[in-house]
């Protein structure tokens, strides 16, 4: 038998190369070429050429009605808020997350719910209709109406999906789903792309939502080529260590809402459960207050959260002083130790230094730097904040503060939860005052660490 005629395809771009080598020749990205099987020409773009889809007419934008795009709950409040206010009709969104960590579950629940004023299709391809039964049982969910297709093949899919009409379909989940026009293996790149191509063919054409789960690789990105979070509206994330009981959903695109979004549950043993007041997860319960350790209020997309910055600093026994931060980015730790020996006089070159958010959050944004440096400043003190403090701000190199934005919704969280001091950049200083809560501006990182020193003498 003549052996198959292969090529390499590009995980990113997913452009395709003759023989292996160790960048994309499309992309330029490293180590990302896999070995596929050319495919014959017995497929769709045989030819005759068939169109995918039937020709749109041509039209003046301003011909073209702006219309609202309406929405569905799915009964899972945090759920809607990652997903911007609910569910599309003819969207597509894909969800990653390690395994384990609720993925399948969160979908169960949530089509648990639109089962009863909608129809829904949940297709798995890694589990049996058995197996899919017990876990509702065990959530104690009510889902007589929701209907349950155990199939890997996709025009299988595709024809249930024409006979019976739902408007919501779950693909559970894209890596194991195949289609005879393609003769490699499900999961390979090849069968990743075609198949969620035609899935959101699929759903544009009919108005179906679409719902696939995505495998992520060891690095934490989506399994299969990247073309995949580009030709879907909406991607969510699922974040958090599978041994604790909290669950973050983020999303990091979406066509109809907010990027960035951040939604908080807790795993029990009825399933995923929203919890409405995240910034009591993030904060630690001290009886007194401790060195190093510093509040900053975060936006993560539309909402405020509080979030605990811890610091410690200890005396290096090594050639080259340890820098970790858990939470954090590690390259923006270095830099802001620089700016606080350069600027405020506080050298840290023999101290080893470790930084968390508490709570499992990553904070991507540069608001908290200015926690990072006064949390930092108060362990190698071994003198706590002021009790009651809440900070945030962006440090700049040259040491100033810069502002953050929605300075007003960050004052207003903290004030609600009970923070009496606030120290801010001046440019974000209110024009008015929030009740029961101090607002010191400050404009440079030596000004803000003699602030502190004062309040801490009164």
């Amino acid at each position: 038998m003549a052996k198959a005629k292969t090529n390499f395809t590009c995980n990113e771009c997913g452009g395709i190369a003759n023989k292996w080598t160790g960048q994309c020749p499309a992309c330029g990205q490293w180590n990302s070429l896999q070995e596929t099987i050319v495919e014959s020409g017995n497929n769709r773009f045989s030819s005759p050429p068939q169109s995918l889809a039937q020709t749109a007419p041509v039209l003046s934008l301003a011909d073209i009605e702006a219309i609202d795009v309406p929405r569905f709950g799915t009964g899972i409040e945090e759920f809607d808020r990652v997903l911007g206010g609910g569910l599309v009709p003819g969207g597509v969104v894909l969800i990653g997350g390690d395994p384990g960590i609720g993925k399948s579950t969160l979908l169960l629940q949530a089509m648990a719910n639109i089962s009863q004023i909608k129809k829904v299709l949940y297709v798995s391809g890694e589990e049996s209709g058995a197996q899919i039964a017990l876990r509702a049982k065990r959530l104690a969910l009510d889902a007589d109406d929701l209907k349950l297709q155990a199939e890997i093949q996709l025009e299988k899919i595709l024809g249930t999906i024409a006979e019976h009409k739902p408007d919501v379909v779950v693909i559970d989940s894209i890596q194991t789903m195949y289609s005879d026009a393609l003769s490699s293996a499900p999961g390979s790149v090849a069968q990743v792309r075609e198949c969620a191509a035609q899935l959101t063919r699929t759903a544009k054409v009919t108005g179906v939502t679409i719902i696939m789960v995505g495998h992520v690789t060891k690095e934490g990105a989506l399994a299969g080529p990247r073309v995949l979070e580009h030709i879907v509206d909406s991607v969510l994330y699922f974040e958090g260590d599978t041994h604790s009981s909290f669950r973050l959903v983020r999303a990091i695109k979406n066509r109809f809402g907010a990027v960035n979004e951040l939604g908080v549950f807790a795993m029990t043993e009825k399933g995923l459960k929203g919890v409405s007041n995240p910034s009591a997860l993030f904060l630690s319960q001290h009886g007194e207050q401790v060195a190093g350790s510093c509040v900053m209020v975060t936006q993560e997309g539309t909402r405020p959260l509080l979030v605990e910055i811890q610091a410690l600093v200890d005396t290096s026994h090594l050639p080259n002083a340890r820098r970790l931060s858990v939470g954090l980015e590690q390259n923006r730790l270095a830099m802001l130790l620089a700016v606080l020996h350069r600027h405020a006089g506080v050298a840290a070159f023999d101290q080893d230094v470790f930084i968390n958010a508490v709570g499992g959050v990553k904070i991507t944004e540069p608001a908290a730097d200015l926690a990072v440096l006064l949390a930092i400043n108060s362990s190698m003190r071994n003198k706590p904040l002021p009790k009651g403090l809440v900070v945030f701000g962006e440090v700049g190199l040259a040491g100033e503060i810069r502002p953050a934005p929605r300075g007003q919704e960050r004052l207003r969280e903290a004030a609600k939860l009970g923070f009496s001091i606030a120290m801010i950049p001046k440019s974000n200083a209110p024009k008015q005052a929030v009740e029961g809560l101090r607002v010191i501006p400050v404009e440079r990182i030596d000004e803000a660490l003699q602030k502190i020193r004062d309040i801490g003498d009164e």
